[in-house]
């Protein structure tokens, strides 16, 4: 996009915005009814489009991308009402007369930088709590993704004029764009590398950021865990989409005396779930040569247990599992985001959480076990962005409880009220009355009226 062709845009944006026409609940709940009439309308395309891409099935794309994304609509829909009202607050005496509130108030300009693993899902899921919380939106998702961007763009311009809402496709040179323009908020799913950049660049005009990356995130499985369960549920949370998951199990921690049982386990379930890999429809790709290449480099065969095949052509790699892995080991130094699952064992479970702890904070954690008082010390423990407990990915399908990262794997949260909140500014408003004036808080100061001030601000609040 040349740069007038921007500027123009941001310019229509801005004043859009500033017409006050995102502002009413109605004009919300309608903008929101658009999109999920248009998801709809448009979920065969869509689901083409995920295929193309990474090789999706029809079921993964509506389970994993539109489903959750309608769940989402229907949840704003549902409390849209309620969140955009003010908060009345206790107001102290020592402002007494007044009333004290909170008042909801969207950012303005807000920009979407969303990546290829699920492009409709972390497009579109940040966009509905956006238009939610009343603003405008540029929305910018990954080139790696053609097709699936070019879709999104269609539904999108079918949805909204561009000065509402407005995709911007491209490479880096566009996103190097957006990034200098000034933004009322960034809102960025990716890599920490970007994420950095992007934070550097918001840093220039002091606009908020959300943040929400990935790391190397942890799989615990500990002796008393049901190990057959275990190995079924952490090969779906692994291997869906490829491996190309944010929240994906990126290594497991099992307890030595498991490890035997897991690894067998792992190599059955890995079997039942996928067939022949290579020949499964239903099992997704690489994105592109320079990832699968990347991945390739991280397979010690000696280490194979199982998996470790591909194919070139059709840019599919096997589900892999690598035992006996050394945390100095190549696939150990970073994120995995592919189909291999790195094993690695320990004798006490203090040392496990000692090991994890040294690291980055990742940004979901897993722990098997049926000891209460296991599941007790991991969460007390260790520090990351969220996970569960004898189940991997289902915390983020949910609009209940925010998803975000901490540290290294994030900052800041979205999904249900924790979205709207995150476009959301919070105004605290006083509003005092005119009948009346204490004149304590004027010069000249007394020893009276410091007597009188200490009253009032030690005193209990009450409600105005």
């Amino acid at each position: 996009m040349e740069k007038l062709m921007l500027e123009t845009l941001m310019e229509q944006q801005r004043e859009y915005f500033a017409s006050g026409a995102t502002l009413p609940v109605k004009v919300r709940m309608e903008a929101l009814s658009r999109l999920e009439k248009a998801l709809q309308k448009q979920e065969q395309i869509l689901c083409k489009a995920l295929h193309t891409d990474l090789g999706k099935s029809k079921t993964e794309s509506v389970m994993c991308e539109i489903g959750l994304v309608q769940g989402e609509i229907r949840w704003m829909k549902q409390h849209l009402g309620r969140l955009c009202r003010t908060k009345h607050v206790r107001t102290p005496l020592a402002q007494f007369a007044a009333k004290s509130y909170q008042s909801p108030s969207p950012y303005g300009n807000v920009l979407i930088m969303s990546p290829w693993n699920y492009p409709v899902l972390l497009t579109l899921e940040p966009l509905v709590d956006a238009i939610a919380a009343g603003n405008t939106a540029v929305v910018k998702p990954s080139a790696y993704a053609p097709v699936s961007a070019n879709a999104l763009k269609d539904l999108l311009e079918e949805c909204f004029p561009p000065e509402y809402v407005a995709v911007v496709l491209g490479g880096r040179e566009e996103n190097q764009a957006l990034l200098q323009e000034k933004f009322d908020k960034i809102f960025f799913t990716g890599s920490a590398a970007v994420g950095k950049q992007v934070m550097e660049s918001a840093a220039r005009h002091l606009t908020p950021v959300t943040l929400e990356l990935g790391g190397k995130s942890p799989c615990i499985v500990e002796k008393s865990s049901k190990i057959r369960l275990a190995a079924r549920r952490i090969v779906f949370g692994k291997f869906i989409n490829c491996g190309q998951t944010c929240v994906a199990p990126d290594y497991i921690l099992c307890d030595a005396s498991v490890h035997d049982e897991l690894v067998e386990a792992l190599r059955q379930e890995i079997r039942k779930q996928f067939g022949d890999p290579l020949f499964n429809s239903e099992y997704g790709k690489i994105i592109n040569e320079k990832h699968f290449d990347r991945l390739l480099g991280l397979i010690d065969q000696d280490k194979v247990v199982c998996g470790g095949n591909f194919d070139r052509k059709d840019l599919r790699i096997e589900p892999t599992v690598l035992d006996h892995v050394e945390w100095e080991d190549a696939v150990m130094q970073e994120e995995i985001f592919g189909p291999i699952l790195p094993v690695l064992t320990y004798e006490k479970l203090e040392d496990a959480l000692s090991w994890i702890n040294q690291r980055p904070k990742p940004l979901a954690l897993y722990c098997f076990t049926e000891n209460k008082k296991v599941k007790k010390t991991v969460l007390e423990m260790c520090r990351f962005g969220g996970g569960c407990i004898n189940d991997t990915l289902i915390h983020l399908a949910t609009s209940e409880m925010p998803f975000g990262g901490v540290g290294e794997s994030g900052m800041g949260g979205y999904h249900g009220e924790a979205g709207f909140a995150e476009f959301t500014h919070k105004r605290s408003i006083v509003d005092k009355k005119t009948w009346m004036d204490f004149p304590i808080r004027y010069q000249p100061y007394t020893a009276k009226k410091l007597k009188l001030i200490r009253k009032f601000l030690y005193s209990i609040p009450y409600k105005g």
